[in-house]
């Protein structure tokens, strides 16, 4: 899903490629499409679409993939939507990162 992201380098998204085996079940649950096979091992070909949506991570036989899913960024602006608020993350001034 190019061309959509969340916010730009905020994502909890973490590949180990010398764990990978290259089974790439990542690339077929990843809404997103974050995840390509190649040379026999997954990359992260776009990090900022990253839903933090655990799927991959979830389905990863060997764990060579870890999000933290339902704690970033993606999360402050759904629950800032369906409350009516601002998005908050968590990650403003005081962490030193600039998100929400």
């Amino acid at each position: 899903m190019k061309g959509q992201m969340y916010l730009k380098n905020v994502v909890t998204l973490e590949l180990n490629v010398d764990k990978c085996i290259g089974c790439g079940l990542c690339s077929e649950v990843c809404p997103h499409r974050v995840f390509e096979i190649k040379e026999k091992r997954a990359v992260i070909v776009d990090r900022d679409g990253c839903m933090e949506c655990g799927a991959c991570s979830s389905n990863c036989p060997v764990d060579a993939i870890n999000v933290k899913s339902g704690v970033g960024c993606a999360t402050g602006i759904i629950i800032g939507a369906l409350q009516g608020t601002e998005p908050t993350c968590d990650c403003g001034s005081d962490s030193g990162k600039a998100c929400c």
